[in-house]
């Protein structure tokens, strides 16, 4: 029994239909433990699901919070409604200071405590991350928060 050409054709369509999906399966797959989200720290601590995660966290370093001990640090991460301790056991950015903003990459402990992996400080007086800007804004809290950016430099 011959196939004629219209059933090559679906044929065809539906093998290239396969191959089209188990590959963008296989991307995603392997891109998903890649994908890390943003959260402000109120964000994060409303979903304790995401305890034990890798999530970035952003917001102005607290003042009087920061404590090294060679290269162990701890700081208060707040976005104007929540604070959230980080800790960081690596060197910090040059331009790291109290008062700034920054972004924090991690993940939540148990505890309540975020272990950070790699801590990004502002290049600029003018900077503060787009991530940052946006939560702070969504909480009504970016006068305040621009204010003590500017203050710190």
């Amino acid at each position: 029994m011959s196939l004629t050409r219209k059933q090559k054709r679906i044929g065809v369509i539906l093998g290239l239909g396969a191959v089209l999906v188990l590959a963008s399966a296989l991307i995603l797959n392997a891109l998903r433990d890649q994908i890390v989200f943003f959260y402000s720290p109120t964000e994060l601590m409303a979903r304790p699901d995401l305890s034990g995660q890798a999530v970035r966290i952003g917001g102005l370093v607290e003042d009087g919070t920061w404590v090294r001990n060679g290269n162990s640090n701890v700081f208060s991460l707040s976005d104007g409604t929540t604070v959230i301790t980080v800790t960081y056991d690596n060197l910090l950015p040059d331009l790291f200071r109290e008062g700034q903003g920054v972004i924090a990459e991690g993940h939540l402990s148990g505890d309540g405590t975020f272990t950070a992996t790699s801590v990004l400080a502002k290049h600029d007086e003018n900077y503060v991350p787009k991530e940052v800007v946006a939560a702070l804004k969504e909480q009504g809290h970016w006068e305040g928060a621009a204010k003590a950016v500017q203050g710190a430099n």
